[in-house]
């Protein structure tokens, strides 16, 4: 990220290499076992977790489960190429951000500072919540997403549910006549299924049957993969690494660490509508903490660049439709920022348009690809862009020789 505030460590590089370690370690699946072996049951607790999150019952309308939007079979991320979800009581209600993947969040932390300042961890793309366990609770009591009244209104729900003994048999006769505690065994639940489910860590995409050496990537993915490392040109590892770490774990293609892109304004989304909203990201986060480190708007979590190309909408409002646009913007966004960002009245380009100009200065405007301007060429052509894009198909899981 961004080197002008005290926050940004000098090198991402050199931060995302000191992360692979621990990251790592923190696997709950190794990614060089041999893939043929069958699993371990699940616990009891994750067995339950895994119904709720996808039983449509739990949510106000009776429509929509955790599965509605985190998708197996879109690497559980949004289904679709809305900005947002759908939800409430009728599903008419649209959320504020594009629905991200859940998977291959076992080896997350909680939101911290590191020994650089550098942001990193939490869940929810402002990393608001401390593990998976309290993401779970937020969809389930969001007004404009599963929207039910309260905990107590979700434990009656799940006490209404075919698996409702079997919940007082993994967590004790009368839990449920106790909302509260109730509530948090069903976060609780949800996030084990999270971490014990192997699909939600299953390194089967065709780059992890690469480093097991069991296939070759392709020429042009291959130039891909040398142009996403390579930091004079798409520099894309300094936040997505993509190399083995120190134990042999295969990389999440995330450091867990926050940036501010400058992503246009996205006039599908609702609360858009009025000019003076802008969604701020890190430091207006629920609670607040934040709100004093002003450097910090605009900052949205680095997601994993696993299963980037099956989604649809990309980006934490859902701006870009396509992985190449996506791609495209990176290193394009400042060599020719009219082909992003409106023109006032005045003719003039209105760059960085989803944040005050007064936070402008934020924006990632150092590090490769963005160190540019009008005129200059972009760090990657148009062939490259294609070659990073081949490249990042491989990352998508299920792969079969």
């Amino acid at each position: 990220m961004k080197t002008t505030s005290s926050w940004r460590a000098p090198s991402r590089a050199a931060h995302a290499l000191a992360r692979l370690v621990p990251l790592g370690a923190a696997l709950l699946l190794a990614a060089c076992v041999n893939v043929d072996k069958p699993p371990p049951p699940l616990s009891p607790e994750a067995a339950l977790g895994e119904k709720m999150f996808h039983d449509p019952s739990l949510s106000a309308s009776g429509r929509q489960s955790c599965a509605t939007c985190h998708d197996p079979a879109f690497g559980h991320g949004a289904p679709n190429a809305l900005a947002a979800q759908p939800g409430g009581s009728a599903l008419t209600l649209q959320g504020a951000r594009q629905s991200p993947s859940i998977r291959y969040l076992a080896a997350n932390t909680a939101f911290h500072f590191d020994a650089e300042d550098t942001p990193t961890g939490g869940f929810f793309w402002d990393g608001r919540a401390a593990s998976l366990g309290a993401q779970a609770k937020g969809p389930l009591l969001n007004p404009v997403e599963m929207a039910n009244h309260d905990a107590a209104d979700v434990v009656r729900k799940v006490a209404q549910a075919r698996y409702a003994a079997e919940f007082e048999r993994v967590y004790g006769a009368g839990v449920l006549a106790r909302p509260q505690l109730a509530f948090d065994r069903i976060a609780q639940a949800l996030e084990k299924y999270q971490h014990e489910a192997p699909e939600f860590a299953p390194f089967s995409s065709k780059y992890d049957a690469v480093l097991r050496q069991q296939t070759h990537l392709t020429p042009q993915e291959e130039r891909g993969l040398m142009l996403f490392k390579d930091a004079q040109k798409g520099n894309c590892a300094a936040c997505h690494p993509a190399d083995k770490a120190a134990d042999g774990g295969h990389p999440l293609f995330t450091d867990f660490t926050y940036d501010n892109l400058g992503v246009p304004r996205n006039p599908e989304l609702g609360h858009n509508r009025d000019p003076a909203f802008f969604d701020l990201g890190l430091c207006a986060r629920e609670g607040g903490d934040l709100q004093d480190r002003r450097e910090l708007c605009g900052a949205f979590k680095v997601p994993s660049l696993r299963n980037v190309a099956l989604r649809q909408a990309l980006f934490h409002n859902g701006y870009f439709k396509s992985l190449r646009e996506a791609v495209l913007f990176y290193v394009q966004r400042d060599t020719h920022p009219e082909k992003w960002y409106p023109r006032g009245t005045d003719g003039q380009v209105r760059k960085f348009n989803d944040l005050p100009p007064e936070l402008h200065a934020n924006v990632n405007t150092s590090e490769v690809p963005y160190d540019r301007k009008p005129g200059d060429a972009p760090a990657l052509t148009d062939a490259e862009v294609d070659d990073v894009v081949a490249f990042l198909k491989t990352l998508t899981d299920g792969w079969q020789p």
